[in-house]
């Protein structure tokens, strides 16, 4: 078995070059249906010829990566499944009273989904197919539950209970600790990260390492009590209420019980946001009264079209505000994106990508409905680590500067949210640029493929209907208070039929009807995925597309100034924010390495790319493109990514039963993912490929293999070296019903 090697891989004469061309994609060539010999010893036309630079003919399978020979363990190529990674970037939140009760901790939404009978019958459902759509969870709790009046004090020192006798909770701390909770953990070397880090556990007495930080001292009259170290500091931010959770320490953007309370219950001051939508709706309907009148369209009577376009500009109202200045935000070479993800999206998640060189964040898709209505789970997706309001890298050359930018003042974490209606869109951006303090960006989802987001008419279901995405934007814009607008796109939503281009068109102008009227829509910066809804991952992204749509908005400086009144500037306060008034575009698709990044960024002219499977894969895409050149990760060095997730989950949702649960859902979330990796030392070619797959192999040492496993069992396994024994009530389906297993966890 070979030695693991350093951590990257050096550039010299005999090693990868720098643009990772030692066989380009790009130049493969001769494709022809030969009947060949495969590495794996099989014999078919599902082959590439490909010429390499030295003149040498590569036989390979398509859609399989070529493993080192001295790697492969048998001639059978493993049968992965066809994975749905529409997973990844278009799922929804569950934790809204549409799609099921919130979580406890607010902080996810698998644990919404038990029980939703609610006591009545339910319908006969048809047979789920494909990803899972109800997946399940378990339960992973104490047996016994510590009321919040003894769980974060001294033994002697209770606070007291606001449900008095009522309270229908543990009081006795010695019985809890004796029969209430699991043994302590002897993972971490027994001790607890929250604690190592910060001074203070905000789990208290339910932390599965409290051991390490409590104690027992014999007091003058002699008796003995259990004392937390650190407990009664009013300097910490956490103590046992409502909010404790929302205050942990390197957490920001916690919105209080008491504001999404103000919001559930109506009370919240969105002043700007219902005089808007006001003008809005008359708006709304008085385009509606000219398009639906009798010739107000039609061509035989052009004289009457005319006066009726005459009478409609005429009744023309001003929007009741104007939208304020926005902060200069700034998208370019050095400042790779991570892209908004569903589920794997998490706190923990980007603070790691964060760590390992990613510029700019995004949160999980939130719906606009539940952010209106104060939903616990929602608001907790906007929750970000301090690593996310550090200021982006800014290294700009010469004649790229942007005017008024000020980098001290930017910062990485931005907020997506989903919406149908304008009214949802316009309210849920006054209320998260009002309660959230450290945000860079609102970007409205235009692209999420999934049914259920679709069928209502947002996510992709926008780009069939411009004109409402426009008053959208418009809206988000009047209200967000000096936070910048942005969309993300798909293609269209039919393969056949792409309508980006004329989409990102009106965003950049607004609609001919509209444009002299309110000017440009104002969207700082536009993604688009280089696929369509019909597409989902079936194909690889189209970056044609996605250069030709790049090459359309370079151009827009000329246009726009051509549609500009020459009498009266345009309203810089409608404009987007770069130097000269354009809209930034980024791409986004099959993301893999920095080569991929950088061809895209110097051919396809995008000013940034968005990754998202990539990161998933390895996250330390973000530090290959910093250092121009991949990186042979060791199965160690990947391990140790592994463990901070760990500690970062625990600092995020706890370190009690609770917490400890959600971070081993959200890891083997993420190792569906990472067990993808194939490392580059047992790769034959480069440069890798996101979405070939490995024939049955081994690595370079039994870790390595470990972490290639797809056996979910494994992945259990991996957990475990962390987080210890899975609690027995807890399920861990993985996502994809072809693989239909689930696991009961042993304790």
């Amino acid at each position: 078995m070979a030695n693991e090697g350093p951590s990257d891989i050096k550039m010299d004469d005999t090693s990868i070059p720098l643009d990772g061309s030692l066989h380009p994609a790009s130049k493969r060539e001769n494709d022809n249906d030969e009947v060949t010999q495969h590495q794996d010893g099989t014999e078919g036309p599902a082959s590439k010829k490909l010429k390499t630079q030295d003149g040498t003919v590569d036989n390979r399978r398509r859609g399989f990566a070529a493993i080192k020979a001295e790697y492969l363990i048998s001639n059978e190529v493993a049968q992965t499944n066809v994975v749905d990674d529409d997973a990844a970037e278009g799922s929804i939140s569950t934790g809204d009273p549409v799609n099921g009760k919130p979580d406890p901790r607010g902080d996810t939404r698998g644990d919404a989904r038990d029980d939703r009978s609610n006591g009545k019958k339910e319908k006969p459902r048809k047979k789920q197919k494909g990803q899972n759509k109800d997946r399940q969870y378990g339960h992973f709790s104490d047996a016994i539950k510590l009321c919040n009046s003894v769980a974060y004090t001294n033994e002697f020192s209770p606070r007291e209970c606001r449900f008095g006798e009522r309270c229908n909770m543990s009081h006795n701390l010695r019985g809890y600790m004796a029969q209430g909770r699991r043994e302590d953990l002897d993972t971490l070397g027994g001790k607890c990260p929250v604690f190592e880090s910060f001074g203070k556990c905000p789990s208290g007495w339910k932390c599965r390492f409290v051991k390490s930080h409590s104690e027992e001292i014999e007091r003058e009259d002699g008796r003995k009590e259990l004392v937390l170290n650190g407990a009664g500091d009013p300097s910490q931010p956490f103590s046992g209420d409502d909010d404790a959770a929302d205050r942990r320490p390197g957490t920001v953007n916690a919105v209080s019980s008491d504001q999404k309370w103000s919001l559930a219950k109506k009370k919240a001051n969105l002043e700007k946001s219902d005089k808007y939508i006001q003008w809005l709706n008359a708006d709304a309907s008085r385009s509606r009264d000219f398009h639906n009148r009798k010739g107000g369209h039609s061509t035989e009577n052009q004289e009457d079209s005319k006066t009726a376009r005459e009478e409609f500009r005429a009744q023309f109202v001003d929007p009741p505000l104007k939208p304020s200045e926005k902060r200069k935000i700034y998208f370019g070479r050095e400042t790779p994106v991570l892209a908004p993800l569903t589920t794997q999206g998490n706190l923990p998640f980007r603070r790691l990508c964060v760590e390992l060189g990613a510029q700019v964040t995004y949160s999980e898709m939130a719906m606009g409905m539940p952010l209106i209505q104060g939903a616990k789970g929602d608001w907790a997706l906007m929750k970000a680590s301090t690593s996310e309001i550090s200021p982006p890298r800014y290294t700009p050359s010469e004649g790229s500067i942007v005017k008024g930018y000020d980098n001290s003042k930017d910062l990485k974490f931005g907020a997506q949210i989903s919406a149908n209606q304008p009214w949802i869109a316009v309210k849920a951006t006054e209320a998260l640029t009002s309660f959230l303090p450290h945000l860079r960006v609102v970007d409205l989802n235009c692209g999420c493929p999934i049914d259920m987001v679709y069928s209502t008419g947002a996510g992709s279901g926008l780009l069939d209907a411009p004109n409402k995405m426009e008053r959208m934007i418009r809206g988000m814009n009047a209200v967000s208070g000096e936070v910048p607008i942005t969309a993300k796109l798909r293609m269209g939503v039919r393969d056949a039929k792409p309508n980006a281009a004329k989409t990102i068109e009106r965003l950049a102008f607004g609609g001919e009807e509209q444009r002299d009227f309110l000017g440009a829509p104002g969207c700082a910066a536009v993604t688009l995925h280089g696929r369509s809804r019909q597409q989902r991952y079936t194909r690889s992204a189209n970056w044609s597309y996605i250069a030709e749509c790049a090459a359309m908005v370079k151009s827009y400086n000329q246009k726009k100034d051509d549609l500009a009144d020459t009498a009266k500037e345009p309203d810089a306060n409608t404009q987007a924010n770069s130097a000269d008034g354009r809209m930034y575009f980024l791409g986004n698709g099959d993301c893999y390495s920095h080569v991929d990044y950088f061809d895209h960024v110097d051919n396809a002219k995008v000013d940034s790319v968005m990754i998202a499977r990539g990161a998933m894969v390895k996250p330390w895409i973000f530090e290959e493109i910093e250092k121009g050149q991949y990186l042979d990760k060791s199965a160690t060095e990947r391990l140790g990514y592994i463990e901070k997730f760990c500690k970062f989950g625990m600092e995020a949702w706890g370190s009690d039963e609770l917490g400890i649960g959600f971070t081993r859902r959200f890891l083997l979330e993420w190792l569906s993912f990472t067990h993808r990796y194939i490392p580059i030392g047992v790769l034959e070619h480069l440069p890798p490929s996101l979405n070939e797959r490995p024939p049955a192999y081994r690595g370079r040492n039994e870790l390595e293999t470990l972490l290639a496993s797809d056996n979910y069992k494994d992945w259990i396994k991996i957990s475990e070296m962390y987080l210890g024994p899975a609690h027995p009530g807890f399920n861990f389906q993985p996502k994809h019903r072809s693989n239909s297993y689930e696991m009961e966890a042993e304790g």
